[in-house]
């Protein structure tokens, strides 16, 4: 992954919600909340498609290493062959290919575990940006909420006004405090945002399921 990329997922996902607070002094502060959940969106498709790549590169290094192992027992059994004929001069050439096999496979195994390491990571990036986004949703959400009551509060009696805007201010701190709280996860890619829940689901069964089992042990 390229360290520009590394660079704006860091930012993307370490920017606290409260560091929009900052942006509400912004003629159009809710434009600006949805440019930055625009903008966790796109990082999440630059890193699925750097996903794409690294496993794909993942799938023909194991290919290659599949059709190296099969060769390398293929020269054995030649190789077996050849001295039973007594053909040296055979063997010779099939050990040196076998030799030739067994100095690149370690090259090639290396290069499957660091494959499996930055798909591991970058699967790890689309999991916090995901959060990030859900935060931001939440605090979208809220922030809309705020903006009506103070509305209204406009328009009441000046005791009300000063009873909403200050119930209004405190739902927003509170929102503002919470770091990944759940929401809806939505955008075009509906499928996929499916799937991401799916998965997320998933791994929560799982953690439960891993605290019983201590719990009852």
């Amino acid at each position: 992954m390229s360290e520009g990329l590394f660079k704006r997922i860091g930012r993307l996902v370490s920017a606290s919600a409260n560091s929009l607070v900052d942006s509400l002094e912004n003629t159009a502060p809710t434009a600006v909340m949805e440019e930055a959940i625009r903008e966790i969106d796109s990082a999440i498709a630059d890193v699925r498609a750097q996903l794409g790549k690294v496993e794909a590169a993942r799938y023909l290094s194991s290919k290659s290493l599949n059709s190296d192992n099969t060769r390398h027992a293929q020269l054995q059994e030649q190789i077996e062959l050849a001295v039973s004929q007594r053909r040296d001069d055979l063997a010779e050439v099939a050990i040196s290919r076998q030799m030739d096999i067994e100095a690149m496979i370690p090259v090639v195994e290396k290069s499957i575990a660091d494959s499996d390491a930055e798909i591991k990571e970058l699967n790890a990036y689309i999991q916090a940006l995901q959060a990030k986004k859900r935060e931001m949703h939440e605090t979208l959400s809220e922030y809309t909420k705020v903006s009506g009551a103070a509305v209204q509060a406009e328009h009441a009696g000046s005791a009300t006004v000063e009873t909403q805007v200050e119930q209004a201010t405190d739902a927003f701190n509170r929102i503002l405090s919470k770091a990944g709280a759940p929401g809806v996860s939505s955008g075009d890619e509906r499928k996929l945002a499916e799937l991401d829940q799916l998965a997320r689901q998933n791994r929560i069964q799982e953690r439960l399921a891993r605290v019983k089992s201590q719990a009852d042990g």
